[in-house]
């Protein structure tokens, strides 16, 4: 089987997908890309229907045999799944549902949420300072025409009053149910380690600089970061960062819920 990982920097859906694939022993070849320029799209990443219009936004790509897929969840899943045994994903019906339902939380609240103040944060003003002509020819080949008007909104600087006061409203929710949910002693959200906790510790992470408000208090959220950063597949997947603070590099994410 031929394997090949197209992959930002390790923050959100790029680190998820790279210590998947730690976790699960695979054999890929890793194809750095930087996804705040565009990279996916310039025609030297492998696409498909399927990633041209995937909801994730700028994430990661992984090209099995030929065939390009996206979506970070589903990556790990995918990974786990044609993995020998179950290391990141339980075999029992309840507990794989347990932990899909938590990461669909995460995937729909919390990643639009983290990449809107992210990218607000970091990406804006490295946008800001292309020439059009620049910026036009970054997001000419971009398929889906939502994700076109995010990079645009970004450059434009046009963040929205009301929908920075409902990410940081998010990413507080989310810490507080990984504080809740880690309160009887546990290490892992779900029990054993499972893509739950890379997914959410890929959006969360990077969220301790930008809103450290959101985690006063929450001890063992603070706790289980730190096992987080330090787990075999995590640390490797972030020493492959090209520069020192990975966790400050965003990219477009998801889609902000119209409905709230």
């Amino acid at each position: 089987m031929s394997m090949v990982l197209y992959h930002g920097e390790p923050n959100g859906p790029s680190l998820t997908v790279l210590a998947a694939l730690f976790e699960t022993g695979h054999d890929a070849e890793l194809r750095p890309i930087d996804l705040t320029m565009g990279e996916r799209h310039n025609g030297a990443v492998p696409h498909s229907v399927e990633t041209d219009m995937s909801i994730e936004g700028e994430g990661p790509v992984l090209v099995v045999d030929g065939e390009p897929m996206a979506d970070s969840v589903f990556l790990a899943c995918y990974l786990n799944d044609s993995a020998k045994g179950s290391p990141i994903a339980p075999e029992d019906p309840f507990a794989r549902w347990e932990m899909m339902t938590w990461c669909r939380q995460i995937i729909e609240r919390v990643a639009p949420a983290a990449a809107y103040l992210g990218v607000k944060a970091h990406l804006a003003d490295k946008l800001s300072a292309l020439e059009g002509p620049a910026f036009d020819k970054l997001t000419a080949p971009i398929k889906s025409e939502d994700l076109k008007t995010r990079w645009s909104e970004i450059r434009a600087v046009a963040f929205a009053d009301d929908k920075i006061e409902d990410s940081k409203t998010k990413i507080k929710a989310a810490v507080d149910k990984v504080e809740k949910q880690l309160s009887d002693g546990r290490d892992w959200l779900l029990g054993d380690f499972s893509i739950a906790d890379l997914e959410t510790y890929a959006w969360l992470a990077g969220m301790r600089e930008i809103e450290p408000a959101a985690f006063d208090g929450a001890d063992h959220a603070g706790a289980w970061l730190g096992r987080m950063k330090t787990r075999p597949s995590v640390a490797r997947a972030l020493a492959l960062g090209t520069t020192k603070t990975p966790q400050q590099v965003w990219a477009p994410g998801p889609e902000i819920n119209r409905w709230g």
